[in-house]
Formats: structure tokens, C-alpha cells, sequence
């Protein structure tokens, strides 16, 4: 599935049309925590890390993502296609730690 198609197909769900960017702004941020969660109790708390848990969150943060876009009209693709763009400027050889 192509960004953009994601981004359309999110879209049917959103719902209200007053302070929809705060809502998927605060959405994101409480979202983005319970994927911290998991993470959190896997390295510190020995916790098996739930793999269909974390895709569901994963999920979840980026409908957030996808609909902060839309409502500033910004296409999902263009923010896939600007980040990737950027990683290569900025690690055109791909990453490697310091020596």
C-alpha cells in the first residue's frame, strides 16, 4: 500500500472537524507512550516484547501521523519521500558509527 492510499483510507475514521489537529496531536503523543511502554518493560523489565502488541501501536501512531498530514494538506508520500531524502543527504554512504 502506497503512503498516500494509507493516508485516504485513514481519513474515513477520522472523526469532528473542531481542533482536529490538537486531537491528533495528543492522540500521537499518547499513542507514541504505550509503544514506549512495550519497550520500556522489555528492557527493563525482562518482558517478552509482543510483537502483534507493537505493530498495533505502531499502527496507531502512524494513523495519527498520516491524519496530522491531511489536515495540513501535506500528501503521506511527501513526508516518506522528504524524510528518506533527507537520511541520504545526511548519511549518503548509510550509517556507520563513529570511528
Amino acid at each position: 500500500m502506497e503512503f498516500n492510499e494509507y493516508q485516504e483510507k485513514a481519513n474515513r475514521t477520522l472523526y469532528g472537524n473542531e481542533q482536529v489537529l490538537t486531537n491528533c496531536a495528543l492522540g500521537l503523543a499518547g499513542e507514541a507512550g504505550q509503544l514506549i511502554y512495550l519497550i520500556k518493560d522489555y528492557t527493563f523489565k525482562g518482558k517478552d516484547l509482543d510483537r502483534d502488541k507493537m505493530v498495533h501501536e505502531l499502527g496507531d501512531v502512524l494513523w495519527y501521523l498520516s491524519q496530522i498530514a491531511q489536515w495540513a494538506d501535506i500528501p503521506f508520500d511527501e513526508v516518506a519521500k522528504n524524510n528518506i531524502e533527507t537520511l541520504n543527504k545526511r548519511y549518503p554512504d548509510g550509517y556507520s558509527p563513529a570511528k
